[in-house]
């Protein structure tokens, strides 16, 4: 019980810090992390000890699995160069460079070394989401991103899991080659193979409660199965969703899917809200294990590594972009119109916030891994310090890098718009009925304002006419229950069918509707 109320506690405060952090234009990751920090050292406060396994499962799984699932394929191949050299290069250069320092400077093992710089290296997708949500960044360097953090924990835990095998044992490179391998193209053959299997599932199923159940009880259950089976649970979720993605939306009736979605989003705040509390709350138990006479150098570790962390990444991606920018002096128009910018580099290299997931793979290490407490608390650091000082920088960054208003994505909305308009036009042209007509109405009048996207004044009227309309419907409505001529069955079914409308008229909840 006494667990259950913590819980309730910790989320209501994450909720009202994340309200908090919205007011203040700071990512509600950093806000909390600190709180978390905070919270641990008050006298009395609970000792809540992660469990590695249970903490990716959980907090990772379902947020990777969204976040995957909203990754366009499109995007993914045409950043493909620089998604390559992020997910890959990025985390190599890095995990180097702090194995250096680790090796150099604490006397670490190299193996062991290594494994510190695994563990720093790659910008975890939770984090990443969360702080970019709140920003409006250009398409490119979004797309980019969320591409790179699918993606490169998988790169870093195949160093991770080589590297303390080899710090506790001899590794052998000829027998490493090949499991590093068999997991890589297992784990893609898994997330579709569950991704199939997963979508045969819910076709079956038209309860949209029902559905969401399994959908989650999926998630976890790949994630699961693929760690048992020695496969990237990462890689194998990303697939899955990937897979799903394509297929799942046009099988699912409305119904199922508004609810679905809607059930995700919240599920997805609550994990990244207490996930990012329960990070603050480790600083305790982590700073405790040190012993006192190695406190001093262990805190100046773990902020050498964390600058050395955060330098790396800009020095990697600033360096790549050059060289992009250079071939594409030599290549034809579109490709120079295509190449990277330095301010866009600015911003992917100080993106660079480290999460649960790099916490979580530091605890795990086995009890006598070599240098274990000084490499887990310069993990800790480095997650706490990019949080705060990328994470409370970002929007002044933002600013000076000033950007021009990016409108890729309401250019494709409106093109699509249009064409999905004239899809219905075409097919209702062969009905000759009353009703037929009444339609096709609607339909040229939707055309016409998407038609014209730059004419935003006619666009705001035609919906809040629409919205307008509802209103008094809802009144209407109102009256018909309370007078006693509907009872509540017949009264929430047309409640819902408004619902409907009123979303299809204010799809991103940006008109009020007009008053008398």
């Amino acid at each position: 019980m006494a667990l259950f109320e913590l819980t309730l506690v910790l989320l209501l405060t994450a909720v009202a810090l994340t309200a908090l952090s919205r007011r203040l234009e700071i990512p509600y990751p950093s806000l909390l992390a600190l709180a978390g920090v905070g919270i641990a050292f008050v006298p009395g406060a609970p000792m809540i000890e992660i469990d590695p396994e249970l903490a990716l499962a959980l907090f990772i799984a379902p947020v990777l699995l969204d976040a995957a699932y909203d990754t366009s394929l499109r995007d993914l191949k045409r950043y493909r160069l620089s998604l390559a050299l992020l997910a890959l290069g990025a985390v190599v250069f890095t995990t180097g460079v702090v194995a250096v320092v680790g090796w150099k400077m604490a006397g670490l093992p190299i193996a062991a070394a290594i494994a510190l710089g695994a563990i720093v290296a790659p910008p975890d997708a939770v984090a990443a989401s969360a702080v970019l949500s709140q920003f409006k960044v250009p398409h490119r360097i979004t797309a980019i991103l969320q591409g790179e953090s699918l993606l490169n924990d998988a790169t870093a835990l195949l160093i991770y899991r080589i590297s303390v095998t080899a710090a506790l044992g001899p590794v052998l490179l000829s027998s490493a080659v090949p499991t590093i391998l068999l997991s890589t193209i297992g784990s893609l053959a898994a997330g579709y193979l569950f991704g199939r299997v997963s979508l045969l599932t819910l076709t079956r199923i038209e309860d949209a409660a029902s559905s969401t159940v399994v959908q989650f009880a999926g998630t976890f259950g790949v994630w699961i199965l693929a760690d048992r089976l020695g496969l990237s649970a990462i890689i194998t979720i990303v697939v899955y969703a990937m897979t799903i993605a394509r297929t799942a939306p046009r099988l699912m009736s409305a119904r199922r899917r508004v609810s679905t979605y809607s059930v995700w989003e919240s599920a997805v705040f609550v994990l990244n809200v207490l996930a990012f509390v329960l990070m603050g709350l480790q600083a305790r138990s982590i700073v405790g294990r040190l012993s006192g006479e190695g406190q001093g150098e262990a805190f100046v570790f773990a902020a050498m590594v964390l600058a050395v962390v955060i330098v790396a990444r800009l020095v990697w991606v600033a360096s790549y972009v050059a060289i992009l920018r250079w071939l594409a002096r030599f290549g034809d128009a579109g490709q120079k119109a295509d190449a990277p910018t330095f301010a866009g580099a600015v911003l992917v290299g100080w993106c660079g916030m480290r999460g649960l997931v790099t916490l979580v793979v530091a605890i795990a290490l086995p009890a006598d891994f070599p240098g274990r407490d000084p490499i887990v608390l310069a993990a800790f650091a480095v997650v706490l310090g990019t949080l705060v000082l990328q994470g409370m920088s970002l929007k002044p960054l933002l600013r000076i890098l000033n950007f021009e208003p990016d409108t890729t994505i309401d250019r494709e909305v409106a093109q699509a718009r249009v064409a999905i308009m004239q899809a219905a036009l075409d097919v209702l042209s062969r009905k000759t009925s009353a009703a037929a007509a009444v339609v096709r109405e609607q339909y040229e009048a939707q055309r016409l304002v998407a038609e014209n996207p730059e004419d935003a004044q006619a666009a705001t009227e035609y919906d809040r006419l629409r919205l307008y309309a509802i209103d008094r419907q809802r009144d209407a409505l109102e009256e018909l229950r309370r007078n006693g001529t509907i009872g509540d069955e017949a009264y929430h079914r047309l409640e819902e069918e408004i619902d409907w409308s009123e979303l299809a008229a204010s799809p991103a909840g940006r008109f009020q509707p007009l008053t008398t």
